[in-house]
């Protein structure tokens, strides 16, 4: 088969590979809709999880099924499904204790472009196919269904992590796919007064959209004193981190209320050390909480995403900037996440087989 992956470090490009094989509890899989990551051009241009050879790239896609396990019970050969970015081992302790994304080590459940070949190809391997793949409902663009993979739960699980209650000002750092879904997702939790921290048009208005309040234009002067200048130097109660680097939580510490959260769902991709103020942190002591966290995956919580799309909750559709048709413009649709222009928040190719 055929896939486009990295070929080392700062490199790119299409490899031959052996069609993987079908274990008796999971499933082989052709895409129909795939869409770069961020996370991608991280692992290949910053070596942000070390050297990796000809790895086939790509964790976010809907595909249609090619075959089954015989012990896979729910799904079927020509099933079109939503497979969620990170793919625990359900059977772990770490997924009875409530972490599957973390199934048999740190990270563990981030296997797709990390640990084994992703989706970019014309075929790709799920573990666990009953726990980890979710039926595409019926009438859901398949495009569309990609940001369940891992733009929407990555984002909302950063409300989360700050735990966002009724009421909470809140501010989202960054603005981009998962930023956007950040914001949806604290004012689906409650959040009043919000801020976003962003500076290009599109993202701005559909963070407007998604209920953002005020938004804070880094490039008009230091967030930070944004923030304070606007709450009267109170601070908020909730900082959701989505974008920026290890010193974002210098920013982040300093504008949080004591008894406040942060919920960092960044991938930090270079950098040794994040940076905390110590005075601002309470020396130690302030009761301000610093939660980082890998997405949940898996079949129940991809439903659960799902619903709020077919029920209104949510249009992810508003995220998708390029779209491309035919697999051979994967490469055209990664390049673009790895130059940024300013009118992209996320491309997805479709392919028709």
């Amino acid at each position: 088969m055929r896939g486009y992956g990295m070929l080392g470090i700062g490199k790119t490009g299409w490899i031959e590979k052996e069609i993987p094989r079908c274990g008796p509890l999971d499933a082989i899989v052709k895409p129909i809709a795939i869409a770069p990551c961020t996370s991608d051009i991280h692992t290949v241009y910053e070596g942000a999880i070390g050297e990796r050879t000809n790895l086939i790239l790509g964790h976010e896609g809907v595909g249609e099924v090619v075959e089954v396990g015989n012990l896979v019970r729910d799904f079927k050969k020509g099933d079109k499904v939503i497979v969620s970015a990170i793919t625990p081992d359900w059977n772990s302790v770490q997924a009875q204790a409530g972490y599957g994304m973390h199934s048999g080590k740190v990270l563990g459940g981030w296997k797709f472009s990390n640990e084994k070949d992703g989706l970019f190809s014309e075929f790709f391997h799920v573990n666990d196919a009953d726990g980890n793949l979710a039926l595409l409902p019926e009438g859901m663009d398949p495009a569309t269904a990609t940001m369940l993979c891992d733009m929407v739960p990555t984002g909302l699980h950063g409300s989360e992590l700050a735990h966002v209650q009724y009421g909470d000002t809140v501010c989202v750092i960054g603005i981009g796919p998962v930023g956007l879904m950040g914001v949806r997702g604290a004012v689906l939790r409650g959040a009043g007064r919000l801020f976003a921290v962003g500076s290009r048009p599109n993202c701005v208005n559909i963070a407007k959209e998604f209920g953002a309040t005020d938004i804070i234009n880094y490039r008009d002067g230091n967030i930070l004193d944004q923030v304070l200048a606007k709450t009267n130097g109170a601070g908020v109660d909730r900082v959701i981190i989505a974008g920026g680097n290890v010193d974002t939580f210098d920013e982040a510490v300093r504008m949080l209320k004591p008894g406040g959260a942060i919920g960092n769902v960044n991938y930090l991709g270079s950098g040794d050390y994040i940076k905390i103020p110590r005075v601002e942190w309470g020396v130690g002591m302030g009761h301000k909480m610093i939660n980082g966290g890998l997405m949940p995956g898996g079949r129940l919580r991809t439903e659960k995403l799902a619903a709020l799309i077919t029920a209104g909750r949510i249009d992810p559709s508003k995220l998708i900037t390029h779209r491309f048709e035919g697999f051979d413009k994967i490469e055209e649709a990664l390049m673009l996440m790895k130059d940024k222009p300013k009118d992209l928040i996320k491309p997805v190719v479709t392919i028709k087989w």
